[in-house]
C-alpha cells in the first residue's frame, strides 16, 4: 500500500495534467442550509451572476465579492497593486475587502477564478502561487469553509478555437496548471471546482445541434455592444443564467431542473430570459456536467 508521502511523489512524475485530476478527491456533503459566498475574480463573475444565484438558492442565500476588470489573483492580493476600474465595480453592501473577507472565517463558501489568457496568468502573474495563497487565508479562516475555483472561458475569437480551449484547458491549464500545486498539498481540504466553462461548451453543442429551444449558436449566450457588435469574452443575461445555475448546483449539490428562469440583474430590472422547454433544457445540461466531474465534490 502507497502511503500519503509516496502518493504525493507519483503525483510530482506525472506531466502537468495528470497533476491536475487526482479524481479520489474527498466529497464533501450537501449543506445543511442556505450559505455564506465571497466571490473573487473579475468582469467573468460581474454583479448579475452572483445575484441570480442568489434567487435561485435557498432562502437566506448571502454573498460579498471583489472584482476588477481583467484582473489576476496576484493583484487582488497585492496592496501596492492597482485593481482596474475598482471604484466602477465594487460597491458597498456587496464589496468586501478581499483579505479581510477571504481571511475572517465566516463565508462558507469562497469561489475564485483567475484572469483569461489563463497562460498568461500562469507565466507573468504567478496564478498558482496566488491560488494558493488565497485558498491557504481561507484555509487559515475556517477549516469549515468550502474552496471553490470557478472555470471560466476564453474569448469566442481566441486563436486556438473556443470549444478547443475549453476541451484542453481544463485538466492541462485550470486544474494543473492554478489549482494544481494546491490540491497536492491540500488533499484533505483542497479546491472544488465550479465547471462553468464546461457547462457553457455543454449548451453551445446542444444549442448548435438544435436541441434548445431558441438558442441556435454561441452568439447567443454573449453580450453585444450599444452598436450591436458582439462582445468576444462577456456573457448576457442568458449566460450569467447559465453560469449561476452552475454555481447553485455545485455550491448546494442541487439538481437545478424546475428552478425558476426569469430573475432580476442586481440592479432590479428583469433580466432576458430563456423560454420555459428551453430552461428546463439547459437546467438537465448542467446538472448532467456537474455530477460527471468528480472535482465538483458532489457525492454520487
Amino acid at each position: 500500500m502507497i502511503g500519503r508521502r509516496g502518493f504525493l511523489a507519483l503525483l510530482s512524475l506525472l506531466p502537468i495534467g495528470a497533476q491536475a485530476t487526482p479524481y479520489a478527491l474527498p466529497p464533501v456533503a450537501a449543506p445543511a442550509g442556505s450559505m455564506r459566498v465571497f466571490h473573487l475574480g473579475h468582469s467573468l463573475v460581474g454583479a448579475d451572476m452572483p445575484h441570480m444565484l442568489q434567487q435561485l438558492a435557498p432562502e437566506g442565500h448571502s454573498y460579498n465579492s471583489q472584482l476588477g476588470s481583467g484582473t489576476p489573483l496576484q493583484d487582488h492580493w497585492e496592496p501596492d497593486l492597482e485593481i482596474l476600474h475598482f471604484e466602477q465595480v465594487n460597491q458597498s453592501p456587496v464589496w468586501r475587502d478581499a483579505r479581510e473577507a477571504v481571511g475572517s472565517g465566516v463565508y462558507d463558501a469562497v469561489v475564485m477564478t483567475e484572469m483569461v489568457e489563463l497562460r498568461d496568468a500562469l507565466r507573468y502573474f504567478k496564478g498558482a502561487r496566488y491560488f494558493r495563497r488565497w485558498a491557504d487565508l481561507a484555509r487559515a479562516g475556517s477549516t469549515q469553509t468550502r474552496i471553490y475555483l470557478y472555470e471560466t472561458w476564453h474569448p469566442l475569437d481566441t486563436p486556438d478555437g473556443w470549444l478547443s480551449r475549453l476541451d484542453g484547458d481544463l485538466d492541462q491549464l485550470w486544474l494543473g496548471g492554478l489549482a494544481g500545486s494546491d490540491s497536492r498539498r491540500n488533499p484533505q481540504h483542497p479546491a472544488y471546482l465550479i465547471p462553468a466553462g464546461q457547462v457553457m461548451a455543454a449548451v453551445v453543442r446542444a444549442a448548435e445541434a438544435g436541441h434548445i429551444d431558441g438558442l441556435t449558436s454561441r452568439e447567443d449566450l454573449f453580450a453585444r455592444t450599444a452598436e450591436g457588435e458582439l462582445d468576444q469574452i462577456h456573457i448576457n443575461d442568458v449566460g450569467a443564467y447559465i453560469v449561476a445555475l452552475t454555481h447553485l448546483s455545485v455550491l448546494y449539490h442541487q439538481n437545478p431542473v424546475g428552478l425558476p428562469h426569469q430573475l432580476q440583474r442586481a440592479d432590479g430590472t428583469m433580466a432576458d430570459s430563456l423560454s420555459a422547454q428551453a430552461a428546463q433544457e439547459v437546467q438537465e445540461i448542467v446538472w448532467r456536467v456537474v455530477t460527471s466531474h468528480p472535482r465538483t465534490g458532489i457525492l454520487p
